[in-house]
């Protein structure tokens, strides 16, 4: 077997494997769990390093702020992969077609197929390099529908990811105001006593468990959007779901009548989300070294559904919710070392301010607090 051919061989099958890969990626509507897929291995092996760096920063904004940029720049950079790999794919087609091209006066070359790919599939027909053969004119014709195709839906694909990063993000900014921030099972336990309906709770554990249903098809479907991190800080759809999951336990352990049977439902989604998506990014469930619920925080919690006059199952059921714990836990361990997102405590202070509590005009600057502390220490020394 002569090179050409094995040329035309590797160009159709390394074009045939782009297209399929986009196929899977943008316009197929269920996970693909195949280990071997250029998208995965692309994520993989980008993320990685990146990842490795934002370890090394402190933890905070700087480190958040550089977590944020990976997302969006990893999906502009797979795009270029693709269309650097489809117009080598079709120069390699026409170098196997015997590079059947009028290019004036200089005798074609592979650098020649590669420029009138690259013409051909961004179709700006500058026509100073064109095809002479039948065959030639053929691969010239499916590269220009295909970059066509590949560039239209590239361009439909991105409203319909940031739509779906959209809706995740109102539900985890409406939290603040009941869960806190970061949101923790005390606190939405807490902040619905003060209506002393358990009802509200109830419809509240309802709508999360919409949400927990949209978050697992959105991002099974299109798994670069958990690389996509929320507008604070201390916010993140896992810290979400980990505060949403401690609740559903708790209830579950201890509560009894219509808000644990939807306390229930909601942990069966939930969890459902949890799992699907530590297996969609290949992240293994972990075991934690602390734990996160101590014994006086339990304490506390259960306290807390007594006083807001839920039924209290008793002590015995303290077991009841470890098991729970164990069957979600590791999942969210394993995600948050994956993606350095840190998991919320059970419970914070109560007198934490919240984001919407909070206001960069009404904080001194970095610059103010360092002219008044020049400024003290030289109305301590004067000299």
């Amino acid at each position: 077997m002569g090179m050409r051919s094995l040329a035309a061989i590797g160009g159709l099958v390394l074009s045939a494997g782009i297209l399929f890969d986009a196929f899977e990626t943008i316009i197929l509507p269920r996970r693909v769990t195949r280990y071997f897929r250029l998208t995965r291995l692309f994520f993989r092996y980008t993320w990685r390093p990146w990842r490795a760096l934002a370890a090394r920063m402190r933890p905070g904004r700087l480190r958040e702020s550089f977590l944020s940029y990976f997302g969006p720049l990893s999906l502009l950079q797979l795009f270029q992969v693709w269309t650097v790999g489809l117009i080598v794919a079709f120069a390699l087609l026409h170098w196997a077609a015997g590079s059947a091209l009028n290019a004036g006066a200089a005798p074609p070359s592979f650098v020649t197929d590669l420029y009138l790919s690259g013409t051909t599939f961004f179709t700006l027909g500058i026509g100073d390099v064109t095809p002479r053969s039948g065959l030639a004119r053929l691969i010239t014709v499916v590269e220009s529908g295909t970059g066509f195709g590949v560039l239209a839906i590239v361009i439909a694909y991105l409203p319909v990811l940031y739509s779906a990063f959209s809706r995740r993000e109102v539900n985890i900014t409406l939290m603040d105001a009941r869960a806190g921030s970061p949101p923790t099972a005390a606190a939405i336990l807490r902040r619905h006593a003060q209506s002393s309906d358990a009802g509200e709770l109830r419809a509240y554990l309802h709508e999360w468990e919409t949400w927990s249903s949209e978050l697992m098809e959105s991002h099974l479907s299109y798994p670069v959007l958990c690389f996509f991190r929320s507008q604070h800080n201390n916010q993140s759809w896992l810290a979400a779901l980990a505060a949403l999951l401690d609740t559903c336990a708790l209830l579950m352990a201890y509560t009894a009548g219509r808000l644990r049977w939807q306390a229930q439902l909601t942990f069966a989604i939930s969890r459902h989300a949890l799992v699907d998506l530590a297996q969609v990014v290949f992240s293994p469930p972990l075991e934690s070294v602390e734990d996160r619920l101590p014994q006086e925080t339990l304490e506390r919690l259960k306290a807390m559904i007594a006083e807001a006059g839920l039924a209290v199952a008793g002590a015995a059921q303290d077991e009841s919710l470890s098991q729970l714990r164990r069957m979600y836990e590791p999942y969210l361990y394993g995600l948050s070392r994956g993606f350095l997102m840190p998991l919320p405590p059970w419970s914070l202070a109560p007198d934490r301010v919240d984001n919407w509590e909070r206001s960069a005009w009404q904080e001194p600057s970095r610059l103010a607090r360092r002219l008044k502390r020049k400024k003290a220490s030289r109305d301590l020394d004067p000299e």
